[in-house]
């Protein structure tokens, strides 16, 4: 019984602070504009990627090898 003396208060303290968060996250505009992303995927970049370069062999691991 002395438990729930603790408990209530502290879950009472928990839901605040989940309600102030969601109020602040409203506030600061989290949930402005759910829909653009969702279909911001189903469009193909124009953007031209910059070629990648193949990685370079290290010699110094082929020579230490062909030594065993």
């Amino acid at each position: 019984m002395a438990a729930l003396y603790v408990l209530i208060p502290v879950a009472v303290v928990l839901v605040a602070l989940a309600i102030w968060v969601f109020f602040w996250a409203v506030d600061s505009g989290q949930f402005d504009d759910l829909d653009s992303p969702a279909h911001s995927i189903l469009f193909d970049d124009d953007e031209t990627k910059p070629e990648q370069q193949p990685a370079q062999k290290d010699t110094k691991d082929a020579d230490r090898r062909s030594d065993d």
